[in-house]
C-alpha cells in the first residue's frame, strides 16, 4: 500500500502543478527562476521525451497500460523485504500515470521545467517526468547492488565463507 501512496502523491503534485502553469501562464510565457539555469516555461508535447513519436497517442496508450499492469504486478509480487525496489517501482508508476491523465485528457503533456545544463538547453519536462527518471535511477542502483550481492554469494556462499570451485 505505501507504494501506491508514492504515487499517488506524486500525481497529485505532478497534475496540481501542471494545473498551476495552465491557469496562470500564457503558452510559451517563461518566467526567471535562476539566470541561465533554471525557468518555468509553459510548453505542450504531444510526444514523449524530446518530442518523439509526436501525436502517437493510441501507441502511448497502449505502451502507459502495459507497463501500468507491469508495476502493479511487480509491486504486489516483488516488494516484500525490497522498500528501495518498492519505491522505485512507486515513483514509475505515479509518473506514468500522471503523464496518461495528460494525454487522455488533453492528447498533450503539458510541461514546464525548463533547464541550462552546462549551456545546453535541455528538453522542457514535468514532475511526473522527473518522477520517472528518479524511480528509473533507483531500479537500476537496486539492480546493481542485487548483482553485486547475487556475486559476492556465490563466490563465498550465504555465510560469506570461501567456496572454491
Amino acid at each position: 500500500m505505501f507504494y501506491y501512496i508514492i504515487a499517488a502523491i506524486i500525481i497529485i503534485i505532478d497534475q496540481w502543478t501542471k494545473w498551476l502553469v495552465v491557469k496562470n501562464m500564457e503558452l510559451g510565457e517563461s518566467i526567471e527562476v535562476i539566470k541561465d539555469f533554471f525557468y518555468l516555461t509553459s510548453h505542450r508535447n504531444s510526444g514523449a521525451a524530446w518530442g518523439m513519436l509526436e501525436n502517437q497517442m493510441v501507441f502511448f496508450y497502449i505502451i502507459t497500460v502495459v507497463v501500468v499492469i507491469g508495476l502493479i504486478y511487480l509491486i504486489q509480487t516483488g516488494t516484500k523485504g525490497k522498500m528501495l525496489y518498492g519505491v522505485a517501482l512507486g515513483l514509475i508508476l505515479g509518473g506514468a500515470l500522471g503523464n496518461f491523465i495528460d494525454r487522455a485528457r488533453h492528447q498533450y503533456v503539458v510541461d514546464f521545467i525548463n533547464t541550462y545544463i552546462f549551456n545546453y538547453d535541455f528538453p522542457i519536462f514535468n514532475i511526473a517526468d522527473s518522477s520517472l527518471v528518479i524511480g528509473v535511477i533507483l531500479l537500476i542502483l537496486v539492480m546493481l547492488r542485487e548483482d553485486r550481492d547475487a556475486k559476492k554469494e556465490k563466490k563465498h556462499g550465504k555465510k560469506g565463507t570461501y567456496h572454491s570451485k
